[in-house]
């Protein structure tokens, strides 16, 4: 008996070390590595761009998946990887608005907090720049120092690298060492084609071949730690190019990027139902279909709550038929666009057609290839396709034939061939505005104001709070710009939802001349609504289009709003447009201006910048650029308002 012992203590210790190997075994996770590249879209070797020079990102497609049809879902980097980190829409949670630092949703978090939870060790390096306040706990390291490596051992890791090599600014550099032949570029339709807009594209492809070197040395990194047959790869691009009319524009030149994954042989179980090495597939992907697709590679069933659909994993889905973007403020300039693609058609729903595509945002006029477009574009010397961008106003809806008009230049719209075409993807985008609730359908100024301390995503899911249906009805016809809706925008100056009152205004506005002479006496009660944003396109119409006397109620009114102290940043950032939209008429208000303040001691911080900036630009017009601004702003500029 006691020479038993020994033995069964020695047979125990096997059958211990067995069962732990075989839980380590079942317990075994892949790791994840991201390598993200900033403002570049689709121009690399491994899709098809022979100009390009990207070989090690080849390399990665060569042993990879390609994903063809890959959608940022908003043409800028806050609303894009605010998408990427909360698996949601930045609309569904007010997070459009650049800078915007919205709440998060209620009971929602953001994905490496799922991954973290269940061991992950996730860093970040080190780019985020999300439009939500973060909460704690998203990271194990989010720095420019962070890395796996720095993980306990064996532990499972998820870890981004972010490269800035190629991001906008980098286009306008200059001494700069050129590695592409400027005058081997294809400048695309929309450009003029001048010797400054060869540079910009030649500098532009000369940073993502910057970017795909840093990638490569990312990939050998992970080679020589031995861990490459146990690592999942993705690269990506967060929005199209840095180039005016791919960046902050949601047409597919500013939100198409590249998506290479690569499975090791051990969990190609976990990929794509299509892949198989050295292909590329049709799957529309957008960043919403991140989030859940990081938590079904880990075993995670998605929450109901995240927008997206899986792409790989255990719980991978379907291809669904349509990605949509967006966008909404741009720094200091407000738009409202939805675009839909299903990988041929593009379609784009302009909800203030009255404002071009090419507004005045600061950064945007640094690149030379902007300052020299809308040069030649005011002096009447582009052509239809190279004005569209300068043109007021939009067409309310657009449709693009990528297959046979990749530039995105011949809308089609207006033609009956594709009307099916058109009502399907009208149809498409409508269908997600309710799904996900949008709240772009309210101004910035009035959601917050309706949200107070609760997240916008809580407001606008409060029927109470927010009448998508009514006030989304009120935009399509406010909109779409037909002759006949007068009368109807009339009565919506009088309803008593705030959201349906501004859609009468701003659509009385859009019509001109005619419509606001027409409606002298509903936009002069407007300028005292009780809702700021609903005064905001009243006294536009009025001071654009209305006599004299209008003009002195309009500016009064602005006055008032333009003062972050006395309405908010987000009205103060709305009524600041709308003076710069009235161009000399608006010249009483400079002394004004000159000393008004420009900070509203309750709004996020990095959205108090956008009222100052834009005092800046309207000082400049009307008293003449600063020293500093001279290089920013071309007096042409004011030959546009």
């Amino acid at each position: 008996m006691i020479h038993l012992f020994p033995r069964l203590i020695v047979i125990l210790c096997l059958l211990n070390l067995v069962s732990t190997g075989m839980l380590r075994a079942a317990d075994e996770r892949p790791n994840i590595l991201w390598i993200s590249s900033e403002d570049h879209g689709p121009q690399m070797g491994c899709y098809g761009d022979t100009y390009a020079t990207t070989p090690n990102v080849d390399r990665l497609a060569e042993r990879g998946l390609l994903f063809k049809h890959v959608w940022s879902c908003a043409p800028v980097c806050a609303p894009a990887r605010t998408t990427i980190i909360s698996g949601m829409y930045g609309p569904s949670m007010g997070a459009e608005h650049m800078r915007s630092q919205v709440p998060m949703p209620a009971n929602t978090k953001m994905f490496p907090q799922f991954l973290r939870e269940t061991g992950y060790y996730c860093t970040n390096n080190s780019k985020e720049d999300y439009n939500l306040n973060k909460p704690a706990g998203v990271w194990d390291e989010s720095s420019g120092k962070a890395h796996y490596k720095n993980r306990k051992t064996d532990q499972p890791f998820f870890a981004v690298f972010n490269a800035t090599v190629s991001h906008e600014s980098q286009l306008r550099k200059r001494p700069h060492k050129a590695i592409h032949d400027p005058a081997k570029v294809t400048v695309p339709s929309y450009h003029p084609d001048t010797p400054q807009v060869r540079q910009d594209w030649a500098q532009y492809y000369d940073t993502v071949t910057e970017a795909d070197a840093i990638a490569g040395k990312h990939l050998k990194e992970l080679e020589e730690a031995g861990l490459a047959e146990n690592t999942i790869v993705f690269y990506w691009g967060d929005h199209g190019s840095g180039m005016p009319r791919s960046k902050r524009w949601p047409s597919n030149s500013g939100l198409h990027v590249p998506l290479v994954v690569h499975f090791p042989k051990k969990w190609q179980h976990l990929a794509p139902k299509e892949y198989a090495p050295g292909t590329a597939t049709d799957r529309p992907v957008s960043f919403v279909d991140f989030a859940p697709t990081m938590l079904s590679l880990v075993g995670i069933e998605p929450p109901k709550w995240m927008q997206g659909f899986a792409f790989a994993g255990k719980f991978q889905t379907e291809p669904q038929p349509y990605i949509y973007g967006f966008r909404g403020r741009m720094d200091e300039r407000i738009d409202v666009v939805r675009s839909v693609t299903d990988g041929r058609y593009v379609y784009l729903r302009n909800y203030m057609p009255q404002r071009s595509q090419g507004q005045h945002v600061s950064f945007q006029f640094q690149t030379p290839t902007t300052r020299i477009w809308w040069e030649l574009f005011a002096q009447g010397k582009t052509n239809e396709a190279q004005s569209i961008f300068w043109k007021t106003p939009k067409a309310p809806e657009e449709l693009y034939d990528l297959m046979n008009d990749p530039d995105e230049v011949h809308n089609l719209a207006g033609d009956p061939a594709h009307q099916e075409v058109l009502k399907k993807m009208r149809q498409a985008q409508q269908n997600l505005a309710k799904r996900i609730r949008d709240t772009g359908f309210l101004t910035e100024g009035e959601m917050h104001q309706r949200a107070g301390k609760d997240a916008p995503y809580d407001m606008a899911h409060d029927e109470k709070r927010y009448d998508l249906d009514r006030i989304m009805a009120a935009a399509d016809v406010a909109t779409m710009l037909e002759p006949g809706a007068l009368p109807q925008l009339k009565k919506f100056l009088a309803d008593q939802d705030s959201g349906v009152r501004y859609w009468g205004a701003a659509g009385i506005l859009m019509r001109g001349q005619e419509a606001v002479s027409a409606s002298k006496d509903e936009l002069r009660a407007a300028l005292k609504d009780t809702s700021l944003s609903v005064r905001v396109p009243a006294a536009e119409a009025l001071g654009k289009y209305g006599d004299s006397q209008d003009l002195q109620l309009a500016l009064a009114a602005l006055k008032e709003l333009a003062d972050p102290t006395q309405s908010s940043a987000y009205i103060g950032i709305a009524a600041m447009n709308t003076i710069d939209a009235l161009g000399t008429k608006a010249a009483p208000l400079v002394d004004y201006i000159r000393t008004m303040p420009t900070k509203d001691a309750n709004a996020a911080g990095r959205a108090n910048e956008y009222v100052g900036r834009l005092r800046t630009d309207f000082l400049s017009d009307h008293e003449g650029p600063s020293k500093d601004d001279k290089e920013k702003k071309p007096k042409a500029e004011k030959k546009n308002k």
